[in-house]
């Protein structure tokens, strides 16, 4: 059996001209300490303020905290696995959860996903965690009251549905 040049050569081009460059460029740093469910990070320069990222052992992490040499973020996950010098991949996508009717009910974690056996959430809609609240001429009045279940509270500091109020502390 003897081996064509012509055949070889257009076997070549043919090769070259269905490749396909499979090249993918991350962005990473590595821990420079991790506690108490905080973590800075050295070498993530483009990091952006909401940002999830990708820690070792499926941790997710989110970008809290921008300084000029590191950045901080609050880890969402189990950390006690991580360790200093671990890697730490830039996702590119700021912090958004799944949101609609098919969330009425539901248990989530801080990232939506489900913590009460019901299944998967089939939301066909996210919305970033962070965006700029409508003015007040946007929002829809409040008149309707909402009960806290927690009758000090409610006896003392009447909250309406859809208002904004912030309960903290002991007094």
């Amino acid at each position: 059996m003897k081996i064509k040049a012509d055949e070889i050569s257009s076997v070549l081009k043919k090769e070259i001209e269905d490749y396909t460059k499979d090249l993918e460029l991350d962005e990473v740093g590595s821990i420079l300490e991790v506690g108490d469910g905080i973590a800075r990070i050295y070498g993530l320069k483009n990091a952006m303020a909401g940002e999830l990222l990708d820690f070792p052992h499926n941790v997710q992490g989110l970008v809290l905290n921008l300084e000029e040499t590191s950045v901080g973020a609050v880890l969402l996950g189990d950390y006690r696995l991580l360790r200093e010098g671990d890697t730490v991949k830039r996702t590119g996508k700021v912090m958004s959860i799944p949101c609609g009717p098919e969330m009425i009910g539901r248990v989530v974690n801080p990232l939506g996903e489900p913590l009460d056996d019901m299944g998967p959430i089939n939301a066909t809609h996210t919305r970033p965690m962070e965006i700029i609240a409508p003015g007040i001429a946007a929002r829809q009045p409040v008149s309707e009251p909402l009960q806290t279940g927690i009758k000090a509270i409610d006896a003392m500091i009447p909250i309406g549905r859809g208002q904004r109020e912030l309960i903290i502390g002991d007094r």
